[in-house]
């Protein structure tokens, strides 16, 4: 069985003119991210990997998230290839996946997580919100074999 969190970053600002990579967190953002982790503490144990685009947005997603949940910062690998927005590319990130770790948290994109989430998991998602979180099962003992899994838990900021 795999499981797979999977979240999208939490609100960014648009106000400085900055490279889309370097946009960091509102406040909002911030508080709504903690919140989230709060309500994830049930889902999460010592055994999930971390992984987190490099999108600045994202890292302090992970970071803000990671602390909410007990799970060491230096737990959290940053990728430069899940800076995407493309389901596609991120699903052969996923895949890449060690099959020796059957958790695995992921902070990343939409369109890639909205897209991803409606066509691995089995519940119709119009969109993941920012902060928004998705949890995903797989009766599969291979990441590259995922394929259709279940959709365990939403946890949307504005639900909570």
């Amino acid at each position: 069985m795999k499981s797979l969190i999977i979240v999208r970053h939490a609100k960014s600002s648009w106000d400085t003119p900055l490279d889309d990579k370097k946009r960091p967190l509102i406040d909002g953002g911030r508080q709504a991210i903690k919140k989230v982790g709060q309500i994830a503490q049930e889902l999460i144990t010592a055994d999930y990997e971390v992984w987190s685009s490099t999108a600045v947005r994202a890292t302090e997603t992970a970071l803000i998230f990671c602390e909410s949940v007990g799970i060491s910062p230096s737990k959290i690998q940053f990728e430069d290839s899940l800076y995407t927005f493309n389901e596609s590319q991120l699903e052969k990130e996923i895949k890449k996946c060690s099959n020796k770790k059957n958790k695995l948290i992921l902070f990343g994109h939409n369109e890639a997580i909205t897209n991803f989430v409606n066509k691995f998991g089995d519940e119709t998602i119009f969109n993941v919100p920012t902060a928004g979180l998705v949890f995903l099962q797989f009766d599969v003992k291979n990441w590259e074999d995922i394929n259709k899994g279940r959709t365990i838990k939403k946890i949307f900021p504005k639900e909570i």
